[in-house]
């Protein structure tokens, strides 16, 4: 006799399901959140490994040489941010010195137009600088903090790299067990799928990057901003956190800015340059270098990285967009999940678009003649 569940009974376990899942990943992400962040840099280097195996190059020296590539960039990105965050130190004192003039300066206009009694003055002084402390050893310690965890990545995503490319084709044909012999090209379709999604995100995030950097850099010089190539640099690279890192990106400059000369006028530019800036990207930069290729509407945007930040933090935010762009390839590749593809999908994602031209020319380069094929 069959046992019929009520329907409700369904929905239970799918909501048990995802808070064991969000469990499994805040428990292990010591070990997953590498993993995830390999798993992006293997997609992104496949390509590459590719062509060179085409060129009769070992499989594994390929993907070391592939690898040594992105070391040496990332080298060299780190050791420029090294050199200038050392550099900034050497102006805390002046900063700290200009900030106790301007809280000064502050207290002030207060008593002159609010009437503050200047008995409370060194008082106000005081609490401010403490908070400012406070902060500062706080920020200095959670830097400390992410930077030994970036150097226990460092050398533990590059293994997990190798692995994921070295055995890209025993890991395919782990998932082609899993469904019929007949269902096996509508899955190797979802994985090209998955991969051209998110290889066209990461290509194009890169570009995005380098072109937000310069724009970013040429605006601070004009402004005579001191350290304007590190903060150009710094704000760009924020933003690979959707949304809120721009906005880190632009509130430390304008500090700065405002530490160093005690002028409000100086700050606010500061804060316009970097509004401008965020104007090109999100309306012109972007979608001419990625074009449709990640569909997903900022509602669905925010959500994931709010859900992202709360799980993994910083990391959870950066992973957080090309997560839900491959769980809305997984959603459209299966017909009972097709309305949550719907609900992630851009407003106008049925609206015929034109293609990211930089994405394009990138793509062809990155991917070279083999782009979209296989290797047996």
């Amino acid at each position: 006799m069959e046992i019929k569940l009520p329907r409700y009974f369904k929905y239970i376990l799918v909501m048990l399901g995802i808070i064991l899942l969000i469990w499994l990943l805040q428990m292990f992400k010591s070990v997953l959140m590498p993993m995830a962040f390999a798993l992006l840099f293997a997609l992104l280097l496949l390509p590459m490994t590719r062509d060179l195996e085409k060129l009769r190059i070992p499989r594994p020296f390929a993907i070391l040489c592939s690898i040594v590539l992105v070391i040496v960039i990332l080298g060299l990105v780190i050791w420029f941010l090294s050199m200038q965050i050392v550099s900034l130190t050497s102006e805390l004192e002046t900063i700290g010195n200009n900030f106790d003039m301007l809280l000064m300066r502050v207290q002030d206009y207060l008593y002159k137009n609010f009437d503050i009694a200047p008995a409370n003055k060194s008082d106000f002084i005081k609490n401010a600088i403490g908070s400012l402390r406070e902060f500062s050893t706080a920020f200095v310690g959670s830097t400390i903090s992410m930077t030994t965890g970036a150097l226990a990545a460092f050398t533990i995503v590059p293994i997990f790299v190798f692995c994921f490319l070295y055995y890209r084709d025993h890991l395919e044909q782990f998932m082609f067990k899993f469904v019929a012999k007949d269902s096996r090209s509508n899955l190797n379709t979802t994985i090209v799928n998955i991969q051209q999604v998110i290889q066209s995100y990461i290509s194009g995030l890169m570009i995005v990057i380098m072109i937000v950097a310069l724009l970013n850099s040429a605006g601070l010089l004009l402004l005579d901003v001191k350290y304007a190539i590190f903060f150009g640099i710094f704000a760009s690279i924020l933003t690979i956190i959707p949304y809120i890192g721009i906005l880190i990106g632009a509130m430390l400059p304008a500090l700065f800015t405002l530490a160093t000369t005690g002028h409000l006028i100086d700050a606010v530019l500061v804060v316009a340059v970097f509004v401008f800036v965020q104007f090109l990207e999100g309306n012109f930069i972007t979608p001419l270098v990625v074009g449709s290729k990640v569909s997903i509407n900022p509602f669905a945007a925010i959500v994931a990285l709010l859900i992202g930040g709360e799980i993994w933090g910083a990391a959870g935010m950066i992973l957080s967009i090309p997560v839900i762009a491959t769980l809305k390839v997984l959603f459209d590749a299966y017909p009972p999940l097709s309305p949550f593809a719907f609900l992630l999908a851009d407003i106008d994602e049925n609206k015929p678009r034109k293609k990211g031209k930089v994405s394009s020319w990138f793509s062809q380069i990155w991917n070279g003649i083999g782009r979209g094929k296989r290797n047996p």
